[in-house]
């Protein structure tokens, strides 16, 4: 099956419109990349993905393949139908903003999740008045019995992808992390770019 990819370049978003029955494929070309994502559904902008829903259905802190990602609506958006590593991808953490950097130390204005979704989005002819939290693909997080969280390198390989199901008309907003401070991008700690393929037809493995 040929797909037609499109690269979410290092540290940017994009928005990507699909309607209900599509499938995205989200490819770690190089691994070792988190994936910020969201849905905001068509027509109505205030109907946003949502972590605390998705938690709430899928009864799981984590996120892994057969799930689906809730609406503010607690509708179902996208349904992972295929995930190439088996992961537990991540919902607790915020997507990363400027005042994350500045607390890291930053001084001068570093790239973010959140500035990339709504530029995404803007970009999209869409606006949202908030940040909603993201489902962080690859993104490996552990969570210890006592309730605390790490934050390790994704556990992943170059080539590894999952496959989404649009479960509505919507749009798919994509940040390729810009996090190159702590190691969640890795032990490089280099963000790098991500493919994604919008298709009719659920993608065959290998397909390119």
């Amino acid at each position: 099956m040929d797909l037609e990819t499109q690269t979410v370049p290092a540290s940017q978003g994009r928005a990507f419109r699909m309607n209900a029955g599509q499938f995205a494929r989200i490819t770690n070309t190089h691994g070792h990349q988190v994936v910020d994502t969201w849905a905001v559904a068509e027509p109505d902008p205030f109907e946003v993905s949502s972590m605390d829903h998705t938690r709430s259905v899928n009864s799981n802190i984590f996120f892994t393949e057969g799930m689906s990602v809730q609406s503010s609506r607690r509708r179902p958006m996208l349904t992972m139908v295929a995930d190439s590593a088996k992961l537990r991808h991540d919902t607790l953490l915020c997507p990363c903003s400027a005042e994350l950097y500045q607390q890291l130390g930053c001084t001068e204005y570093h790239r973010s999740c959140t500035d990339n979704f709504h530029e995404a989005l803007a970009q999209a002819n869409g606006e949202c008045a908030f940040t909603p939290a993201s489902l962080n693909l690859f993104m490996n997080v552990p969570v210890a019995s006592d309730g605390t969280v790490d934050r390790l390198p994704p556990a992943t390989a170059a080539g590894d992808y999952v496959v989404f199901r649009a479960d509505m008309d919507l749009v798919l907003v994509l940040s390729a992390c810009p996090q190159d401070i702590t190691p969640i991008n890795g032990a490089a700690r280099t963000p790098m770019d991500v493919a994604v393929s919008i298709t009719n037809a659920f993608p065959l493995e290998g397909a390119q």
